[in-house]
């Protein structure tokens, strides 16, 4: 039955597809699209897929548990538009966060889900596999979280080599996450590194109140030292504005986007 099934799929994207001008997505997320929607768009010049890494952990009260996977698909959706050629797979929402037993990190307090780092790379390598069979040629992997970086470069290193001779790249877009001149610029609006913080402080807080300011709890924004308190927050996240998060944002897209394009 498989195998009939495998066939007949075979035979179907057999057909020729579009021409890049007929093709008109109504979508950049492959979730969204049909299987002959994304075909055609690989075949019309669609070659980058985008894979976002975010993660389901404690942001203090003030803050929803998917923040970062509503960052994360907000900007990937921005950074497709730009490159133009890249579809986006769906949003990896379990990363690591931290030691189970003891816990620590973010695992300290619930509603965090976490994996272990062999975990997370089989779940990256699964999805870079199954992009590749699509027919992209660059898997990049976009992580909102800091946690993700060190096994999204390892995998996107490991695959690379191993797909040389396919002409099939994959990276760790780390720009986005470590290089984008976050920080530089709230310095220059007189932040200090207390106010801006590591977690669900200034940052993270301005940047979902950009992105979806339903899930704010703004009356229980307050500054507290984490993990010395029982918050969940370093930083102050009294000091966040949307206004702020969208310049925030920004930067992170462009860092992607120009990170991109230079190994395109």
């Amino acid at each position: 039955m498989y195998r009939r099934h495998f066939l007949a799929l075979a035979a179907a994207s057999s057909v020729a597809p579009a021409s890049a001008a007929t093709v008109a997505l109504r979508s950049p997320f492959i979730e969204d699209l049909t299987w002959i929607e994304v075909r055609d768009a690989v075949h019309a010049g669609a070659v980058i897929a985008i894979v976002p890494t975010g993660g389901t952990e404690e942001n203090g009260p003030h803050m929803a548990t998917g923040k970062h996977n509503l960052i994360v698909r907000h900007c990937a959706g921005e950074i497709a538009r730009r490159l133009g050629n890249a579809l986006i797979a769906p949003v990896i929402t379990y990363v690591p966060e931290g030691r189970f037993d003891p816990p620590d990190g973010n695992m300290i307090l619930p509603g965090t889900i976490g994996v272990t780092e062999p975990t997370f790379a089989a779940i990256l390598t699964d999805a870079a596999m199954s992009l590749a069979l699509s027919g992209f040629t660059l898997i990049c992997f976009i992580g909102d979280h800091g946690l993700s970086q060190r096994m999204q470069a390892a995998v996107a290193s490991t695959l690379t080599e191993r797909w040389r001779g396919r002409g099939i790249r994959v990276a760790n877009i780390d720009h986005y996450y470590g290089a984008n001149g976050q920080e530089e610029w709230l310095k220059s609006q007189g932040f200090s590194d207390a106010e801006i913080g590591q977690h669900a402080g200034l940052v993270d807080t301005a940047e979902l109140m950009a992105v979806a300011p339903q899930d704010i709890r703004a009356d229980l924004l307050a500054p507290k030292t984490w993990p010395s308190g029982p918050t969940g927050v370093e930083g102050d996240p009294t000091r966040a504005t949307a206004a702020i998060g969208r310049t925030l944002i920004e930067l992170k897209i462009a860092a992607a986007v120009a990170q991109i394009r230079s190994i395109e």
